[in-house]
């Protein structure tokens, strides 16, 4: 009886094992043939950053995004583009290369219930297994406000990692807090070389294309496909996969592709325009943008754009009115009634034959000249919401109600009384009375009547100073994170205000752009790159240190930096930057040289280095600061000679020495002049001086003398540690009084 169980119970487990067996046969056989049978677009669909193409602003070879994949990374992302660039096969290369848990979500299909088992799934992971877990949500934009809301807490806590894909502006459709917590980068349409690449990829890859079979394409369908396709890859793949399977074999058993197939198999070029949209607002700009720049040509493009795209012509007319005011203004007082002439005619006659009157008023409008000085009503609102003094003058006020009691309207002139009508008075409060709103240009009628309100505002002013706004140094950006916006912050108010004046020095007058990469030189502190930091989070920034302790301090600095936004660092050997790929070129050079252990020669060693690395157009900025004199010569110009010993005496006349011939050995700027442009860097220059007060106590005797400083480093090399500690005692007596310090600047601005 025995036996026959064991018999019976092994003949059920080797079933179940078949039956599983068969099962799993049958599943890897479907995953085959559901792989075989998806559209081509689908199996074309790039595996690893090798294969993917375009997008080189932000996934070439040393760019932000592409560092932190490699890196496995990843932060909150948010992909927004249009359709066919790459944006969900991106999320797809990140989950083959990632360590954690990668899960999709689709935002049709997806409610609040599934977020909810979703973020269940990802803390159990993390609690048991301290396993990371992503989210990929397609067309995140279609998420409510409670479901993005769902996703926020979990989000900003780290127990899930939010990958977002959308075809719509995240900034008008994702939550302002969900933004907050991502990074957003923008995938443009593709180029035409990387359409064609994909083409030719689909006809001879013979595992997931046409490489099995004879296909001949005449260059004029290639030509066509690629210039209809429009920048989507999907739509180009589609038409070539219709294309191939819908054309039978020639007698040669060749399946030919000319140009009257192509434009069978891709009807017309899509106009991608979303009335609540990007496409939608990037083009009204683009039109608006056009009428302000006098081009009739690019206005009536942009125009037949919108309408071809069913946008209402009353939103156009509405668009131009504004236009009419804002940028032909007072140039051509006509251009609104023009404008509105053309608007009511439309609202009586419509479409098509409206189409004139829209034509004509963009014709009228790019034709006449701009003026935006009506813009001056926003400066005369903004002195009305910052001032309190805003009284009436007495003899502006109502004289009808109490001008006997009080004197209201005495003294005022009625211009109807004078000659040409007008009277010099004062029509502003007494403290406003130097205010100026309006600048009237020199276009059309209102430069005609230009010279007029000049003489007459030089009659009534004494003295008429133009608006002189101080430029502010701007910091943070919305772009970046809260994080690193909260870090800055704290950063800049440790720094004092003649730190932010240079930062501000040395990078004036650079133009950034988001994918712009940066090489960083001769800095310690991170202080130095936050301009660059905030401005190329598509591109990135490498600090290229001198020392081994500066590398400890910037290492130890950017711990408070988002990892997808923190800078590269390279140890003081050039192996690390000789050993980027050819096509990492750095766009800027920048850093600032002087107060730290930098030997010149090693900077100047590496500039043949550093010039192959950049591009045609690359920048250079960089500052030079050095003290004029040294600490000792400070300290000895403010001390009486009867109030020092003579051993002290003596000591301070050995430090001198040995400072200046330490800062003579510093002042090599035309030396790095030179070797610039040995180099082909075309080089210009400025010097100034800067006066300092140094008041002396515990935070400046702990910089000049601490054992691991640069001064105390120096005087022990040439003398016995006593002098430091004889000029320690002579600190100690002067605290609380100040010091003179000048400090010589030199900024260098270049261009290859």
């Amino acid at each position: 009886m025995t036996i026959q169980i064991i018999l019976i119970c092994i003949v059920i487990i080797l079933f179940g094992t078949y039956k599983s067996l068969n099962l799993d046969l049958f599943s890897y056989q479907g995953d085959q043939e559901l792989q075989r049978n998806a559209p081509l677009a689908e199996r074309l669909r790039p595996r690893n950053l090798d294969e993917f193409v375009g997008q080189s602003a932000i996934l070439a070879e040393g760019r932000l995004l592409r560092r932190a994949i490699a890196a496995d990374q990843i932060g909150n992302l948010l992909f927004h583009g249009p359709p066919g660039v790459g944006k969900t096969t991106l999320a797809k290369i990140i989950a083959a290369n990632t360590r954690s848990h990668f899960s999709v979500l689709n935002a049709v299909l997806a409610g609040v219930k599934e977020i909810r088992e979703e973020v269940a799934s990802s803390k159990k992971r993390l609690d048991q297994y301290g396993l990371r877990s992503i989210v990929f949500i397609d067309e995140v934009h279609r998420f409510n406000t409670a479901q993005q809301d769902a996703l926020l807490p979990w989000v900003e806590n780290g127990t899930l990692i939010l990958i977002g894909a959308t075809t719509e502006n995240p900034y008008f459709e994702v939550n302002k807090a969900l933004i907050s917590r991502t990074r957003v980068f923008r995938l443009l349409p593709l180029e035409p070389e990387h359409l064609e690449s994909l083409l030719y990829r689909a006809l001879k890859d013979k595992t997931r294309g046409f490489g099995e079979r004879s296909i001949s394409i005449s260059e004029e369908a290639v030509n066509h496909l690629v210039d209809v396709a429009n920048g989507d890859a999907r739509s180009l793949l589609n038409a070539i996969e219709l294309a191939v399977e819908s054309t039978p074999k020639n007698e040669s058993g060749i399946i030919e592709i000319d140009l009257s197939i192509a434009e069978e198999s891709i009807q017309e070029r899509a106009i991608l325009y979303d009335k609540q949209g990007d496409a939608h607002f990037d083009t009204i700009s683009a039109f608006i943008k056009s009428l302000r720049g006098s081009d009739p040509d690019a206005a009536l493009f942009w125009l037949a754009r919108m309408v071809e795209a069913g946008e209402s012509p009353r939103y156009i007319f509405r668009r131009m009115l504004i236009a009419a005011s804002e940028d032909v203004g007072l140039a051509d007082p006509q251009a609104i009634v023009v404008v509105e002439a053309c608007a009511a005619s439309f609202e009586r006659v419509g479409l098509p034959e409206g189409l004139y009157f829209l034509a004509q008023a963009v014709l009228y409008l790019a034709a006449a000249e701009k003026s935006n000085s009506v813009n001056a009503y926003f400066k005369a609102q903004n002195l009305v919401r910052s001032s309190q003094k805003q009284d009436v003058p007495s003899h502006l006020r109502d004289s009808h109600r109490d001008s006997n009691a009080f004197s209201d309207g005495v003294g005022y002139k009625y211009p109807h009384t004078y000659p040409d009508n007008w009277v010099s008075q004062q029509y502003l409060p007494k403290q406003l009375q130097r205010e100026v709103f309006w600048h009237p240009t020199v276009h059309g009628w209102e430069g005609n009547c230009r010279q007029k309100m000049c003489e007459r505002r030089a009659l009534q002013l004494a003295a008429a100073n133009a608006l002189n706004e101080a430029d502010a140094l701007q910091m943070i950006s919305p772009s970046i994170s809260p994080n690193f916006e909260r870090w800055m912050q704290s950063k800049l108010n440790q720094e004092e205000e003649r730190l932010q004046k240079l930062l501000h020095k040395l990078w004036s007058g650079v133009t950034w752009k988001r994918n712009d990469r940066v090489l960083i030189i001769g800095i310690n502190s991170i202080f130095w790159a936050l301009e660059p930091l905030k401005s190329v989070s598509e591109g990135g920034v490498i600090i290229l240190s001198q020392s081994k302790d500066d590398c400890k301090k910037l290492s130890d600095q950017i711990e408070y930096i988002d990892y997808i936004l923190r800078p590269q660092i390279m140890k003081e050997s050039m192996e690390q930057l000789e050993n980027l790929p050819d096509q990492h070129t750095f766009e800027w050079i920048g850093g600032r040289i002087g107060n730290s252990e930098l030997k010149n020669k090693n900077l100047f060693d590496i500039w043949e280095v550093i010039t192959r690395k950049c591009s045609f157009n690359s920048g250079l900025r960089i500052l030079i600061s050095n003290p004029s004199i040294g600490p000792a010569e400070s300290v000895k110009s403010i001390l009486p000679s009867n109030l020092i010993s003579t051993e002290e005496d003596r000591c301070l006349n050995l430090l001198v020495e040995i400072e200046e011939v330490y800062l003579q050995s510093q002042r090599q700027e035309n030396l790095l002049v030179d070797v610039l442009r040995q180099n082909n860097w075309k080089i210009q220059h400025e010097h100034w001086e800067e006066s300092l007060s140094l008041r002396i106590g515990e935070e400046l005797e702990n910089r000049w003398l601490d054992s691991q400083g640069m001064y105390a480093k120096l005087v022990n090399q040439f003398t016995s540690s006593d002098n430091l500690k004889c000029f320690q005692s002579i600190l100690k007596r002067l605290y609380g009084q100040t010091i003179p310090q000048n400090v010589i600047h030199q900024r260098l601005i270049g261009s290859l």
